[in-house]
């Protein structure tokens, strides 16, 4: 006997509109409805369901672990596969890592240039820390959505 929606969210620790929309990607093979309509989860979903949660918390998304799921469904290996996208991922991290400490240099740098400032008695206009810092293309423009 197969389990509902909810009961399949239940037993595999994710909310039963993941499951719902993990469906709708086609991270779910196609599986057997009872009268109603309603999805009847087996074992094997279950442990599908699984790794797909276990794979979300490596980083990767939705249509990377419907590949992965896929090259499995076809016969092949796919952890060759995963080491390319946890290396990719890996990649994105250290990028992102950098520009992070180039922001923090940059802000520290900021706040040292208003706190000279200040003691020589520069005025400022609204605040010394943005009218003083310059520039100097060390620092990213990280989350700037505006062009």
């Amino acid at each position: 006997m197969g389990m509902t929606v909810g009961a399949a969210a239940t037993a595999t620790g994710v909310s039963a509109k993941a499951v719902r929309l993990w469906e709708s990607k086609g991270l779910l093979p196609p599986t057997e409805r009872t009268e109603a309509g309603y999805r009847v989860f087996t074992d094997d979903d279950l442990d599908v369901l699984r790794f797909i949660r276990q794979a979300k918390t490596l980083g990767l998304t939705l249509p990377e672990i419907k590949d992965i799921i896929d090259l499995q469904r076809d016969g092949a290996t796919p952890c060759g596969r995963v080491t390319e996208l946890l290396d990719t991922h890996i990649a994105e991290i250290d990028r992102t890592l950098a520009d992070l400490r180039a922001l923090r240099r940059s802000l520290a740098t900021a706040r040292q240039n208003a706190r000279e400032g200040q003691r020589r008695g520069q005025g400022a206009v609204v605040c010394r820390i943005i009218e003083n810092h310059t520039d100097r293309g060390e620092s990213p423009t990280i989350g700037d959505t505006e062009g």
